[in-house]
């Protein structure tokens, strides 16, 4: 039977439920304040990576080693505005011990399970629409100061290796023979199998949207201001009337999900990018640094490096520190690197406190569905979102257990 169905949030998950509901011959609306693509989207700015492999919490054991250190440090990719410390101390409490070994070795395999398989979602989600040319299949590759950097991370290694994640390793040899401007400081990396990369993200998100309305969905620019049981009310009083209401707006989505009673402990990290107009060279695939914690993506605009965590106030003004620090971890990894001009921007991932998205129908109003929660990997588990969204509304069977995602686990 076909439904009436509302998305709420235009970023990659929303975009992907619409065109997977639109496909199984749902009738669809997508609806959100800015258009699909705007930097205003936390899906416009990131590293752009599918990344199969990121499979342990954000917060995990070796991360918690270093925590002291990084929170104090003003070199640190993690920034913190103190004045937010009291507001935002519950949620890092519960946080950081979901990263204890105990706990965060539960949370690897329902990660896995939302990532396995991203690069083949992807391209089943774009195959066929000219979304498909900003798929990119070369790889990504982990780079180490030494193989000491890499083997000390015993936990998250040998969580991968419980998963199934295969990987590859380069000598320095073997990154210099790869790239020859890679700095003489990493001395080794680890190519892991399955991985891809998107070379504009936001082209992605806004063409995918595009074939989703030229093939008979709907997109209206509204900001939802409330969610009812069969309608939503906008800011400027009008309304919208579904069937099924899906919740898809990422850092935003906890005000508009207190009405239905689950706690939602949620939280927006604000992460940078900057994009390097015109540089000189670039890799051939994207690097993840681990010991300055970025990523560094040659795209179709030049060159991103995406990375870093601030923890403030969603509204609040971007800070200048983040962006610096960015800039200085790219003449880390490239000290003869030159550009012409380069562009910042600022954005808000949603992080639940245990790591993973929350999905499902609440239980005060069942036509009200959550997808919302993806972190740090909203671009890489996306389609996968989708189609488990796709079988909730249809009231199909899934082969996924859905129970670490259930959105009443915090209640």
């Amino acid at each position: 039977m076909t439904q009436k169905i509302l998305i709420i949030g235009a970023g990659i998950t929303g975009v992907s439920i619409a065109e997977t509901l639109r496909r199984a011959g749902q009738s669809v609306t997508l609806v959100d304040r800015v258009n699909p693509g705007d930097p205003a989207q936390t899906s416009y700015g990131n590293a752009g990576l599918l990344a199969r492999a990121g499979v342990g919490p954000v917060a995990d054991p070796s991360i918690l080693m270093e925590m002291p250190r990084i929170m104090l440090d003003p070199n640190s990719p993690i920034k913190l505005r103190w004045s937010y410390l009291l507001r935002m101390m519950p949620w890092a409490l519960s946080m950081l011990r979901n990263g204890m070994q105990d706990r965060a070795k539960n949370i690897v395999p329902a990660m896995n399970e939302l990532l396995y398989d991203t690069v083949e979602q992807h391209l089943d989600l774009a195959k066929g629409t000219p979304a498909e040319q900003y798929l990119k299949l070369t790889g990504v590759t982990s780079i180490f100061r030494n193989k000491e950097a890499f083997l000390s991370d015993t936990f998250i290694n040998e969580a991968k290796k419980t998963v199934g994640i295969e990987w590859v390793e380069y000598d320095r040899k073997a990154l210099a023979d790869r790239d020859p401007h890679l700095s003489e400081a990493y001395t080794f990396g680890v190519e892991y199998a399955g991985q891809g990369w998107l070379s504009d993200p936001s082209a992605y998100v806004a063409t995918l949207a595009r074939h989703f309305t030229d093939n008979g969905g709907t997109f209206l620019t509204h900001e939802v201001d409330a969610i009812g049981t069969g309608h939503v009310t906008c800011k400027d009083g009008s309304q919208i009337k579904a069937d099924t209401i899906i919740l898809a707006t990422g850092a935003w989505s906890k005000p508009l999900a207190k009405t239905f009673g689950h706690k939602v402990p949620l939280q927006g990290e604000r992460g940078y990018h900057i994009l390097l107009k015109n540089p000189s060279h670039t890799p051939t695939q994207p690097y993840l640094v681990k010991d300055i914690k970025c990523g560094l993506t040659p795209m179709l605009k030049g060159l991103r490096c995406a990375g870093t965590t601030e923890f403030a106030k969603l509204d609040s003004d971007p800070s200048k520190s983040p962006p610096k620090y960015l800039e200085k971890s790219v003449r880390q990894i490239y000290p003869n690197l030159t550009w012409d001009s380069h562009e910042i921007w600022m954005g808000n991932r949603p992080t639940t406190v245990d790591s993973l998205p929350m999905i499902g129908r609440t239980k005060s109003a069942p036509n009200v569905i959550y997808a919302f929660g993806g972190q740090h990997l909203g671009i890489t588990m996306g389609p996968k979102l989708a189609k488990i969204v796709r079988d909730i509304v249809l009231d199909k069977q899934t082969n996924i257990d859905l129970s670490p995602y259930a959105v009443d686990r915090f209640d």
